[in-house]
């Protein structure tokens, strides 16, 4: 199927076999159909100037190198995550013979690209280790003017009987990575707090046992609410007096720059960061929140409580946070940096 925005941009959609929180073997099924069908579909296209693959899934770069060796143009390299690392060392990918094989094809995505950009500095050293050649870094950011740190979120509040409430955010995926239950530990922790709620916003392959282990502890202060399209995120967002970015305690962590985090400081909400790294240098330089180790319930329900007992404090780390994404991380600022790459990837 295919779509088109008058003068802007044409969607070609292609066949992939559906996997959506099923097993990490439909989803290897889900990216190699995904493969083969959107190469079948660029081998229609004419008048390419350049192939923009992007990982994960790390499959699809391989139609993307593909297509750019037929059309004879440059390749450039997107690269999200750090695949397959970061699914060997969460325990999502074991067979020995697929890391080899994955790791194989890594390399030889990154050594064969025009150019490699990556989302995180963080991701540098390992790109280049890898065999990356030219390396670009186009951070993740936020679109500021999708929100209003003005906001309250009342009709938020009022649908999820949140008002009058000290609201604890989580917002995005439910899944290995997010170590979701230390924050059902810490508010455990805070139970005795009558005015303070938890909230977790999204979906994912560990929500029903999230569900099931809030249920047998018995936590009031926590609610489960369903995913909301990205349109509503600002109201979510200025319902909350605090929001959680939180990852499992990896090494390999360190090197991410979560999408939550900075769309968190342009609402203007103050961020508490249980993720160590560079992620952590971008909140702690600009003031945009707390720090907390991660794994360490106790020290994330000490953080909370500093903020329940200090809502100005928390109000300017908001606005911290707000004004460093609208100075180096905005999107339309994004846009045109990764819109210059594009430009010049076939040049010398």
């Amino acid at each position: 199927m295919e779509s088109a925005i008058p003068g802007e941009v044409t969607i070609r959609r292609t066949y992939v076999y559906p996997a959506l929180h099923r097993s990490f073997f439909h989803r290897i099924i889900n990216f190699f159909s995904f493969m083969i069908s959107s190469f079948l579909a660029c081998l229609k296209v004419k008048h390419v100037d350049v192939v923009w693959g992007t990982s994960p899934p790390i499959f699809q770069g391989v139609t993307a190198w593909m297509i750019a060796r037929l059309k004879r143009v440059p390749f450039l390299f997107e690269v999200r995550d750090l695949w397959p690392a970061f699914a060997v060392e969460v325990g999502i990918l074991q067979n020995r013979q697929l890391i080899r094989a994955s790791e194989w094809l890594e390399k030889f995505l990154y050594s064969h690209a025009d150019c490699v950009v990556i989302n995180s500095p963080g991701y540098c050293d390992h790109v280049k280790l890898k065999g990356a050649r030219r390396v670009e870094c186009v951070p993740n950011g936020s679109d500021t003017s999708m929100f209003d740190p003005q906001l309250d979120g009342y009709a938020f509040r009022l649908a999820h009987h949140l008002v009058g409430k000290f609201l604890v955010l989580y917002a995005g995926a439910h899944g290995m990575s997010n170590d979701l239950d230390i924050i059902l530990d810490a508010a455990k922790l805070l139970r005795d707090q009558s005015n303070l709620m938890f909230a977790f916003v999204g979906d994912g392959k560990e929500k029903p046992a999230l569900i099931r282990k809030a249920q047998e502890m018995g936590l009031d202060n926590v609610c489960f609410i369903p995913p909301v399209p990205k349109s509503e995120m600002p109201q979510v967002l200025a319902a909350a007096n605090a929001c959680l970015a939180i990852l499992k305690p990896i090494p390999l962590y360190a090197t991410v720059y979560p999408n939550k985090v900075f769309d968190y400081m342009a609402a203007g909400r103050p961020v508490i960061l249980a993720i160590d790294g560079v992620i952590r240098q971008v909140v702690e330089e600009a003031g945009a929140g707390i720090f907390v180790k991660p794994g360490d319930s106790q020290n994330l329900a000490k953080a909370i409580q500093y903020l329940l007992a200090n809502p100005q404090r928390g109000k300017q780390m908001g606005q911290n946070g707000r004004e460093c994404v609208r100075q180096h991380f905005d999107r339309t600022i994004l846009a045109q940096k990764m819109a210059e790459i594009i430009e010049n990837v076939g040049k010398a």
